[in-house]
C-alpha cells in the first residue's frame, strides 16, 4: 500500500467533514463524486445552488448527500458576521464591514471552520495563496506554540535508499522566503509533527546549510545554528539535529565522517531548508532528476486544516489533498 492509499484509508477510518469554498468550481464538483464514493469525508459546498447543481449536471456528478450553503441567503450568515465582527472589532472591524467579508465564500468557509462545524478547509483551484491564508490567519490563527503558517511536501523518491525507504518531507517550499531562527525553529516542530500524524513515521530532522556542525562561520549559518538550539529547547522530545549539510543529512557514510555524534545525520527523513529559495529549488530538483512524487505543497501551523489547491490543480489532486486535510484534522484536540 501507498502513502495516499494510506491516507485514504485514515481519511475513511475516521471520516472528517470538509468545506470547500470553491463550491461553483468544475473541478471541485468533479472531485466530489470520487471523495463522496470512496467515504474520504463528508462535504460541504459553498456557493450559489442553482449553479452548482446545474454544473454537477452537466458534469454527470451525483450531488446526493453533499451540503451546500450559500452564504447570500444562509440563516448562518448573520451568526458568522457577528463572531468575525468579535474577532477584528479591535482592528477597526465593524458589524455593516463584517456582513459583507463573511459573504465571501472563503470567509464564509473559515468561519465554518472557526466556530467548528467542519473539521477543514480546501481551496486555491481559483483563488490565489494570499487570498486563502489572509482569512486562515485572521481567524484561524496559528496552533499554539507555532509562530508562523508553512508548507511542506510529501517526497517519494523511486527506489531510493534514503529517508524512509524514499520518503522524505521538505519544509518551507512554499509559503516563507526568509524565515528568521524564530520561525525556522517553528517549522520544523510543525514538520516533525506533520511526519508523525500523517506519514505515520518517527521523524528524524536535519536543519540544512551548506555547513555541518561548524564546519564554516557565516550569518546563514548561524540562523540556522540558532533555529536548532531553539526547536531542541523547545521540543526535547523530538530528533532535531543540525547544522547539517545535505549528504550528512541523508548519507551514513558522510555523517560518519562530518557529524559523528548526531543521532539524525545520516538517517534524516525530513529536512528543512533555510529559506524558500533552497526549499522551492530542492523539492523541484528532486521531482525532476529524481522522478519522484511530489505531493504538496500542504499547509501547516494553523490551528485547524486549511489547505491551499494549485490553480493548475486536477479534479485528483483535490481529491487527495481533501484526504491529507481530513488526516490532519483526525490529530486536532
Amino acid at each position: 500500500m501507498d502513502l495516499m492509499e494510506k491516507i485514504w484509508q485514515s481519511a475513511k477510518d475516521n471520516v472528517k467533514t470538509i468545506v470547500l469554498p470553491e463550491g461553483e468550481e468544475e473541478r471541485t464538483i468533479s472531485a466530489t463524486k470520487a471523495i463522496r464514493e470512496n467515504g474520504l469525508a463528508k462535504l460541504v459546498l459553498v456557493g450559489n445552488e442553482e449553479n452548482i447543481r446545474r454544473k454537477a449536471d452537466n458534469l454527470g456528478v451525483d450531488l446526493e448527500g453533499i451540503k451546500i450553503i450559500d452564504p447570500n441567503t444562509s440563516s448562518d450568515t448573520q451568526r458568522y458576521a457577528e463572531a468575525f465582527y468579535e474577532l477584528r472589532k479591535n482592528k477597526g472591524m465593524t458589524i455593516e464591514k463584517a456582513l459583507i467579508i463573511v459573504k465571501d465564500p472563503i470567509y464564509f468557509g473559515t468561519m465554518m471552520l472557526k466556530l467548528g462545524e467542519v473539521d477543514g478547509l480546501v481551496s486555491g483551484a481559483v483563488h490565489t495563496t494570499g487570498d486563502l491564508l489572509r482569512p486562515g490567519l485572521q481567524i484561524v490563527k496559528t496552533t499554539p506554540g507555532v509562530s508562523v503558517v508553512s508548507s511542506f511536501f510529501i517526497m517519494l523518491v523511486p527506489n531510493c535508499e534514503f529517508g524512509e525507504d524514499g520518503l522524505l518531507v521538505f519544509a518551507d517550499c512554499a509559503v516563507n522566503p526568509n524565515p528568521t531562527a524564530e520561525e525556522l525553529a517553528s517549522i520544523a516542530i510543525a514538520t516533525a509533527e506533520t511526519a508523525k500524524n500523517l506519514c505515520k513515521i518517527d521523524p528524524k530532522v536535519a536543519m540544512l546549510s551548506f555547513s555541518s556542525m561548524g564546519s564554516a562561520d557565516h550569518e546563514l549559518v548561524e540562523k540556522v545554528r540558532k533555529a536548532t538550539a531553539l526547536a531542541k529547547e523547545m521540543r526535547p522530545d523530538l530528533a532535531i539535529d543540525g547544522e547539517l549539510q545535505l549528504d550528512a543529512a541523508i548519507v551514513q557514510k558522510v555523517a560518519s565522517q562530518k557529524a559523528p555524534k548526531s543521532k539524525v545525520a545520516g538517517s534524516a527523513n525530513v529536512l528543512i531548508f533555510p529559506d524558500l529559495q533552497a526549499g522551492n529549488i530542492g523539492y523541484k530538483l528532486v521531482q525532476r532528476f529524481a522522478k519522484a512524487e511530489a505531493i504538496g505543497p500542504v499547509c501547516q501551523g494553523f490551528a485547524k486544516p486549511i489547505n491551499d489547491l494549485s490553480r493548475g490543480c486536477s479534479a485528483e489532486d483535490i481529491v487527495n489533498v481533501v484526504a491529507i486535510t481530513a488526516v490532519q484534522a483526525q490529530s486536532i484536540k
